[in-house]
């Protein structure tokens, strides 16, 4: 069965060739042009990624992801089509787990859709043929790859996939400071990181944000100023 992806952008034309790249690589594709058409979709198919226009005329993509993080943890991808880090850290914080700036390459945007899909495969139970990750603890921290679920002091912890993702990495290698480049690659697995990128830095404040923790003082992720984060030992 091809994954199921979402399209929403009212400019046509570029959700028309998304649509086109996408159905190239076999993925069944849904797509609106606004976001109030959308919604049912979001409620009541079972997606498994949804790229989603900032700016739409209708309800704003940021909105949208909201909605869709209130019951669906699959990744979402955003559309700017301003190269404005605010617009790029407002759709981190509100649980995105990358974005995409326009005008972008059609390949890179393929690349990157690929790479969310297969890190939400392999921590997802119902996609996951041949979960081998072992649970990991930590300081009342307690993180299950198998099933993609985590706990914080017995409380359940809402992460999104790249949430999850950074925190397994963190704890895999305890004891080790891990950059934010190696972080970024071994995450999305493509060359598109450069110094002034600062997704990492986002989803490492998202996480500390849920977890209650605090950079001059920090109990889980700890910053190594200029070299990157570690959890220690």
């Amino acid at each position: 069965m091809s994954d199921k992806i979402l399209i929403v952008d009212d400019e046509q034309e570029i959700a028309d060739l998304i649509e086109v790249y996408l159905k190239n690589e076999n993925y069944t594709v849904f797509k609106f042009y606004s976001a109030n058409d959308a919604l049912g979709c979001i409620d009541s198919t079972e997606l498994d990624l949804a790229i989603l226009d900032v700016m739409l005329p209708d309800i704003s993509g940021f909105t949208l992801c909201q909605r869709i993080r209130e019951k669906h943890t699959y990744p979402v991808i955003m559309l700017t089509a301003k190269d404005e880090e605010i617009d790029k850290i407002t759709g981190l914080s509100l649980g995105a787990d990358d974005y995409i700036t326009k005008p972008f390459r059609p390949l890179e945007m393929i690349a990157r859709v690929k790479a969310q899909l297969r890190r939400y495969k392999r921590y997802n139970p119902a996609h996951a043929a041949n979960p081998s990750e072992p649970v990991m603890i930590h300081s009342g921290l307690v993180l299950n790859a198998n099933t993609h679920e985590c706990l914080l002091n017995e409380k359940p912890l809402t992460l999104t996939p790249t949430e999850f993702s950074i925190l397994r990495i963190l704890l895999e290698k305890k004891g080790n400071v891990v950059s934010a480049e190696d972080l970024f690659h071994e995450i999305w697995q493509d060359e598109y990181y450069s110094k002034s990128n600062n997704t990492i830095t986002v989803h490492i404040r998202h996480l500390r944000e849920k977890m209650n923790d605090t950079v001059d003082n920090p109990k889980y992720i700890k910053t190594v100023w200029g070299v990157g984060y570690k959890i220690e030992r």
